[in-house]
């Protein structure tokens, strides 16, 4: 399958919300199906130079772009934590261990790591969500807390874990 990462653009704003609202995507995110296409809108709108997005695309028929995931990094705004961001992903239930999740971290952490020289990057994950941690192993990501009760899923309080990576230049 091939898909393209770029730079999420005016106009992307219903493909992020279709994936957004997905089934099997929506839980893991804090999201609910009920988010409206103008909220994703004003969002890509409205970011700052410290939001940084990308989306992956593949092409269906007619040559139409289909957004199979986003990913993005936001720097602290507070100059005494400017060295650190945090970061979100998700990926389309259809398009799930092939790759995707791995081409967007790279793409974060690139813009991370090269461009914006952070120290830190940090992420929460629901701590039962084994695919995702699993990734975010997979690029230097540690444990480093659990936030008890923070997130509803499903009708129920769930626990996440508080996940960061130093970048490896500043780890000694």
């Amino acid at each position: 399958m091939e898909f393209l990462i770029r730079p999420i653009d005016i106009g992307d704003g219903k493909g992020v919300n279709a994936l957004r609202r997905m089934p099997g995507v929506f839980e893991n995110i804090l999201g609910i199906p009920s988010e409206r296409v103008k909220r994703n809108e004003d969002f890509i709108i409205n970011m700052d130079s410290n939001q940084h997005q990308f989306v992956a695309v593949t092409k269906i028929e007619n040559d139409e772009e289909l957004i199979i995931g986003t990913a993005g990094l936001t720097v602290n705004a507070n100059h005494r934590t400017r060295h650190s961001g945090n970061i979100g992903i998700m990926v389309h239930k259809e398009y799930q261990n092939m790759g995707v999740g791995t081409s967007l971290m790279k793409a974060l952490l690139d813009i991370a790591d090269n461009w914006l020289m952070l120290i830190r990057v940090e992420l929460t994950v629901f701590e039962d969500n084994e695919r995702a941690i699993h990734l975010y192993e997979k690029f230097g990501f540690d444990k480093e807390g659990i936030k008890r009760l923070a997130g509803i899923r499903n009708g129920k309080y769930e626990n996440e874990y508080l996940m960061a990576r130093i970048n490896p230049l500043y780890s000694k």
